[in-house]
């Protein structure tokens, strides 16, 4: 089965609807200006990133593969330093490292011991498996350090701020396996079964991809805000010295 071809028009018109979103953001006090210029940059990055893939695709070089997921690595963690208070290089490293952590190990178990491709790097599965893992951590990340922030703004204790940040950075993932299947369709299964694959083999392929975004995100999650409260508990401590 192949799928429809969509012309440009056609593609204008599925964006109509965000213009009566942006007026809802605008009626509801949300940031109207920042959905409008973050959907123009999507459309603007997917487009763009669609004849780069064209070429990468293309090439077999292992080191042009690795350079485009490192590029990745250092956006997803600078994206999801965005919703936080304290933007500084150290903290995107820390982000970035996190992201390599978990995203790293998972992938790279996908890639041998799943996948068992050969050779190891085939960029139609090695790109598209990293962003997938890469975009949901990151949101994990960004969940949890914002929730950080806030129990220590309110008095939390370190201790207890950290174990309610991963809690809340979590419930996105752990809703998505409770409703998968039941409430909705996952974006890769959908796209295997409109592209002609049987059910059942798009549905070994997702359970693949549910559990590699979950433990990549619980992995990065985990060393990103031990990591994070023991630099802040270093930061008070240095501050209680200075007052004293």
């Amino acid at each position: 089965m192949t799928l429809p071809e969509i012309s440009y028009f056609e593609l204008t018109i599925s964006c109509l609807p965000v213009i009566l979103a942006a007026i809802i953001f605008y009626r509801w006090k949300a940031n109207s200006k920042e959905l409008i210029v973050a959907t123009l940059r999507m459309i603007a990055q997917l487009i763009a990133v669609g004849f780069v893939l064209v070429y990468l695709f293309k090439s077999t070089s292992s080191w042009l593969g690795s350079l485009v997921i490192l590029l990745m690595l250092i956006i997803a963690g600078w994206i999801a330093m965005r919703p936080l208070d304290d933007k500084n290089l150290k903290h995107i490293g820390l982000l970035s490292q996190s992201l390599l952590i978990g995203c790293g190990s998972i992938l790279v178990l996908i890639i041998v011991y799943v996948l068992d491709l050969s050779p190891w790097y085939q960029p139609r599965y090695v790109i598209p498996l990293a962003g997938m893992l890469l975009a949901n951590t990151m949101n994990s990340l960004s969940l949890s350090g914002e929730r950080l922030q806030m129990e220590i703004n309110a008095g939390t204790l370190l201790e207890y701020a950290r174990n309610k940040a991963f809690y809340a950075a979590m419930i996105p993932q752990v809703n998505g396996l409770l409703a998968v299947g039941l409430v909705a369709l996952p974006g890769m299964m959908t796209g295997q079964i409109l592209s002609g694959v049987s059910p059942l083999v798009a549905v070994r392929y997702q359970i693949v991809i549910m559990v590699a975004i979950l433990c990549s995100s619980v992995f990065s999650t985990a060393w990103y805000l031990s990591r994070r409260t023991k630099f802040l508990s270093v930061v008070t401590k240095r501050n209680n010295k200075a007052e004293d």
